[in-house]
């Protein structure tokens, strides 16, 4: 059955839209080429556009040729706002973006273990207002948050999860309260594929594992293009995989003994101790000064891609991804050496061919994947058929 006039206008708006987002300001002229409008029709969406204020004439192209067909349109970056909260155990960053996903106004605050509950949500939506206000938002369109912590595939919601501070749901819950905004929820580890995927490592992967390493250590299953989250919003939490070389085993209340045990930042800091290292302030400091030290940080690496690929092998063998990207800080400060260990090593333990890629965004990749989410959802509402 053919498509309703209606349904097609729909669909050429959208189309244009986004061929604006993503080519740049264009022509009617160029709209035509692009879309394979006839000119009418090109001319009809420009004007419902316009009027819907979405786009909008942002410059003349030519110095010559003047008037309509020389009028260069835009989208509308002011049309609105977006937010991102990166909220971590002891801190949450901010960032706030047009419609075009630029960047206008970033902020980071620390949040200390002992500050009660009340008071550290309060301080964090104190810093998204000031950062809105930064940025020139009076309003908030869309805004999105990521956390450690699984969230429920049904509500969408942050579940109560044991050893994470009590003020991340209370965040949560207040945000999506007092503001007049979309607020959405999504684990970081997930966002922070996302971004690669868009903007860094996994780019041009329908499939891949994102494998975050930082304090601890996690996963987002990106198959055929989609993120998949699992039954209860679990899948990914590869800190509880048994693997050997721990002293024991993981719990249903704790991940001690798995392969968290074996490249959580503590247990990173530990084995370059072990080496004779330097252990650093944290665990990319210390793979980034092993890498620098030469030959005699060489025992180091190769236990510490060991580790990695022992449980990397155990979501190849079940996953068959052909990708792994080592993200968050520690992959970014390893990059592509401590990378190419773990493929070699890899390959040794899999009959399954596993590129491995350093990840490019390091932790900056959860508050990139926020900004990216809420800017879709943003953007599915507002290039919705235009009346």
């Amino acid at each position: 059955m053919p498509a309703s006039s209606s349904t097609a206008r729909a669909i050429n708006d959208r189309r244009a839209l986004h061929l604006l987002q993503e080519e740049g300001p264009l022509t009617a002229g160029q709209l035509k080429s692009l879309t394979g409008l006839s000119r009418p029709s090109v001319a009809d969406l420009v004007e419902r556009l316009q009027h819907a204020g979405l786009i909008a004439v942002v410059g003349e192209s030519g110095t010559e040729r003047r008037g309509p067909n020389a009028r260069v349109y835009g989208i509308v970056a002011e049309r609105a706002h977006l937010a991102a909260l990166d909220v971590r155990t002891g801190s949450v960053g901010v960032g706030v973006a047009d419609l075009l996903g630029r960047t206008l106004a970033e902020a980071t605050l620390p949040i200390a273990g002992d500050v009660p509950t009340e008071e550290a949500v309060e301080a964090a939506v104190a810093l998204l207002e000031r950062t809105a206000a930064e940025a020139g938002a009076r309003t908030l369109h869309t805004v999105g948050i990521g956390a450690p912590g699984l969230i429920d595939p049904a509500t969408g919601e942050l579940r109560d999860t044991s050893g994470l501070p009590a003020w991340h749901r209370g965040l949560v819950a207040v945000l999506q309260e007092r503001l007049p905004a979309a607020v959405l929820v999504e684990n970081e580890t997930n966002l922070a594929a996302v971004a690669e995927q868009r903007l860094g490592a996994a780019r041009g992967h329908d499939t891949f594992v994102f494998l975050w390493l930082g304090e601890g250590v996690g996963a987002a299953v990106v198959l055929d293009g989609r993120l998949r989250r699992g039954a209860s919003g679990g899948a990914g939490e590869v800190g509880f995989l048994p693997v050997p070389g721990t002293k024991g085993l993981p719990s249903a209340t704790g991940c001690d003994g798995g392969f968290h045990s074996l490249v959580g930042g503590t247990a990173v800091c530990e084995l370059a101790a072990a080496h004779g290292l330097p252990t650093g302030p944290d665990a990319p400091a210390v793979v980034a000064a092993a890498l620098a030290a030469g030959e005699r940080a060489e025992p180091f690496l190769d236990a510490l891609a060991e580790r990695l690929a022992l449980g990397a092998a155990a979501v190849v063998a079940v996953l068959d991804p052909g990708c792994l990207v080592l993200g968050g800080d520690m992959g970014l400060a390893g990059g592509k050496a401590l990378a190419a260990r773990v493929e070699a090593r890899l390959a040794e333990l899999s009959p399954l061919h596993t590129e491995v890629r350093a990840g490019e965004l390091g932790g900056g990749a959860v508050l990139d994947g926020a900004l990216l989410t809420a800017r879709e959802a943003a953007q599915d509402e507002l290039f919705a058929p235009q009346r």
